[in-house]
């Protein structure tokens, strides 16, 4: 039987992009992902969703009312964006590095750049506003 070459290179087309991954990021989609100094510039500059990455610590109250918002947005915005936390007690050279200086401090990253950045704990819809101008 005689082969086509055309379709050839349209199998070999298809065979390498179903084994290439959608998105290089090593961030998972539908989680908060933690990050640290030794992480965090690999996965946000890989990143080809935006990032909101959550700059917090274990003994801050609001950083603590935030923590649920964060996971149920990682799940409902599945796909369309990033979600990520650091530990500023663990990581204080990227706390200084994005000028954190209070906490919850959310920093949203896009292109591998910090975009914007929202105080406080603002609830979902304080999150969301600001995410939504960064969505596809």
């Amino acid at each position: 039987m005689v082969e086509d070459k055309e379709l050839e290179k349209i199998k070999e087309r298809m065979l390498k992009r179903i084994m290439e991954p959608a998105d290089p990021s090593p961030l998972k989609n539908g989680i908060v992902n933690e990050l640290s100094t030794a992480n965090f510039d690999n996965a946000i500059s890989k990143a080809r969703l935006p990032v909101l990455v959550d700059f917090w610590a274990g003994w801050c109250a609001p950083c603590t009312v935030m923590k649920p918002v964060m996971e149920a947005m990682a799940k409902d915005y599945s796909g369309k964006a990033h979600f990520a936390k650091v530990d500023v007690d663990r990581n204080q050279a990227l706390a200084r590095r994005y000028g954190v200086m209070s906490i919850p401090n959310f920093v949203i990253f896009r292109n591998g750049g910090p975009v914007d950045r929202i105080l406080g704990a603002v609830g979902r819809s304080g999150l969301e506003t600001v995410l939504k101008k960064y969505l596809g």
